[in-house]
């Protein structure tokens, strides 16, 4: 299958770009100075990433609120018009999380519900599925992904470099969701992103993408990848779709029941999962730590007292702490403090629990 190419695309080989498929596109992992220093810029000056995989399924009408309230796990009437939610999409079935997304609200009946890479249709159909068997709901859902790109601008001086290109992009609050123009360009901001920084993500045009990127730039922001993308949530302890959520994986084992209204109503896979809270959890997303500079990986198996307990989901070397963290599912009766040992190809690795993020 060809992959999709970001509208940066020609930007991103023209300054060294190492381009690699991502989730059905061809996305920058690093730039020339490599993944290490753009971590590193981004924990302690700004960065700017190009996201434009990410999907957006624009949903708009009269009963968009009420068809995202059944197809999502979290509650709409906790935010309001011009504010983002973290919600999640679960099967049917099994309640496992097809996928975990941002929606933006941007006005009374509009909704960006932003997918990750490679489910943007799963999504769509979900949300189209809900709106019919409805019936007579005004809903119209389109995928929107390729006419626009996503630049997530993150950093503690995001919004200082932001500032000089434009003040009203920089001012965009936490969670915030606003439509705004630059140079005569409307665009759409949130204040959301996926570091552990403060920050924002801009929607602008596909075909104004490369002027407000060399704008960013140009202010002082450092091009960074997704390699560094994720080291930063790594270190931020958040979960990435494949890893900690998907098949086989519901909200209340990733440690994610915050995001879980069962409160609001039904929605799809609640009868499930709200049967897997009654009896209880067989297993819990943890955070863990080790020493020294060889880091956890995918799949190592988690051992007390010689017997696997548990099996890491995600693993690496920290830049800021200088050594290796993972997050991981054990027995959900595991708390802050407990050692454990990581099976890292023959090598065991001593590990403590701790309570994500694991850099603040």
């Amino acid at each position: 299958m060809n992959e999709r190419l970001s509208p940066l695309d020609q930007v991103h080989r023209s300054i060294g770009a190492k381009m690699v498929p991502f989730g059905g596109w061809d996305m920058p992992l690093s730039y020339a100075d490599g993944t290490l220093a753009e971590h590193r810029a981004c924990r302690h000056s700004a960065v700017v990433f190009d996201v434009s995989h990410l999907g957006t399924v624009r949903v708009t009408g009269s009963g968009a609120f009420e068809v995202l309230q059944r197809a999502f796990t979290n509650d709409l009437n906790r935010v309001s018009p011009g504010r983002a939610q973290y919600t999640h999409l679960l099967d049917e079935e099994t309640a496992s999380v097809v996928d975990d997304i941002i929606i933006w609200w941007v006005d009374p009946e509009t909704f960006d519900v932003m997918p990750n890479a490679s489910n943007t249709d799963r999504v769509t159909g979900a949300i189209e599925e809900i709106a019919q068997s409805m019936g007579g709901v005004s809903v119209e859902a389109g995928d929107v992904t390729s006419e626009r790109a996503i630049l997530a601008v993150q950093g503690p001086d995001a919004r200082t470099l932001l500032a000089a290109i434009d003040p009203a992009i920089a001012s965009i609050a936490r969670f915030d969701v606003r439509r705004l123009e630059w140079n005569g360009i409307g665009v759409v901001v949130a204040g959301t992103g996926y570091t552990g920084e403060d920050g924002v993500e801009i929607a602008v045009p596909a075909d104004h993408a490369e002027e407000l990127w060399h704008a960013i730039v140009a202010a002082g922001v450092i091009p960074a990848g997704l390699g560094a993308r994720d080291t930063l949530r790594l270190e931020a302890g958040l979960p990435l779709h494949g890893h900690e959520l998907g098949s086989g994986i519901t909200s209340l084992q990733a440690g994610l029941g915050w995001a879980v209204r069962f409160d609001k109503g039904p929605f799809r896979g609640s009868d499930v999962l709200a049967a897997e809270r009654d009896r209880g959890i067989s297993r819990r997303l943890f955070g863990l730590v080790t020493e020294g500079r060889r880091p956890p990986r995918e799949g190592s198996p988690i051992l007390s007292e010689g017997v696997a307990v548990g099996v890491v989901t995600s693993g690496n070397f920290s830049p800021e702490l200088g050594h290796g963290i993972a997050l991981g599912f054990l027995p959900p009766e595991s708390a802050v403090g407990d050692v454990f040992e990581i099976d890292v190809r023959g090598t065991m690795l001593e590990s403590r629990v701790v309570k994500p993020p694991f850099v603040k």
